[in-house]
């Protein structure tokens, strides 16, 4: 594990035994995409472990439109157990401003919502504050993030030399991250394997079961 990560161990398990056995931390090295998460305290709560890849860098963090001073706090999930999770995750950058890696807190909800009806059930009912105006995405070059995402997925590969299946399985894999869902992804993606636009569009259809 990278120094730079490993000094963020302590911090994890600081912030579980702080906030009880609702609370997960998970560590993410960011320049090994397919396998990033590399320290997991309390995986109970997602069931989280070591070796993993990351879910929700793209879709739920870097896109959100809270996303901000490289974290986006207090978005929520649910797990394939059918688990809410409310999670905040934060980018780790290296002394050169490179992203490296991501600290993540999940907590499950379970409890707090079961609460919140008993109490919705019990306390009398009010007229609903109006809810505040949203707000604007903030300015991030979130592309120059995920710039740096593809070249670690692709840093062990030989592009040159690739067959079509290997190339797919990588689309795939990019495609199940949300690499796509970044405007200008398909471009990078493109010039980085050596490939147009329309081939990358072809295996797209193709992984998505267009094909």
């Amino acid at each position: 594990m990278r120094p730079i990560l490993q000094a963020y161990i302590p911090v994890a398990n600081m912030i579980t035994q702080t906030f009880g056995k609702s609370c997960e931390v998970a560590l993410h090295d960011l320049t090994q995409p397919e396998s990033s998460v590399v320290y997991v305290a309390n995986g109970t709560v997602t069931g989280r472990k070591e070796g993993q890849s990351f879910d929700h860098l793209i879709r739920q963090v870097l896109l959100n439109k809270k996303f901000k001073d490289d974290c986006t706090v207090n978005y929520v999930f649910e797990t394939e157990s059918g688990k809410k999770i409310k999670s905040s995750s934060a980018l780790i950058r290296n002394l050169d401003g490179e992203v490296v890696g991501m600290l993540c807190i999940n907590y499950d909800l379970t409890v707090s919502c079961l609460l919140q009806e008993e109490l919705a059930g019990f306390l009398p009912k009010s007229s609903p504050d109006p809810l505040p105006a949203e707000e604007a995405a903030p300015d991030q070059d979130v592309l120059t993030i995920i710039d740096e995402l593809i070249d670690n997925i692709l840093k062990n590969a030989d592009v040159s030399n690739l067959k079509r299946k290997e190339n797919i399985e990588i689309i795939r894999f990019m495609d199940e991250k949300g690499v796509f869902l970044v405007k200008g992804a398909i471009d990078k993606v493109a010039a980085s394997m050596g490939l147009s636009k329309v081939t990358i569009y072809s295996y797209l259809d193709e992984v998505r079961g267009k094909k």
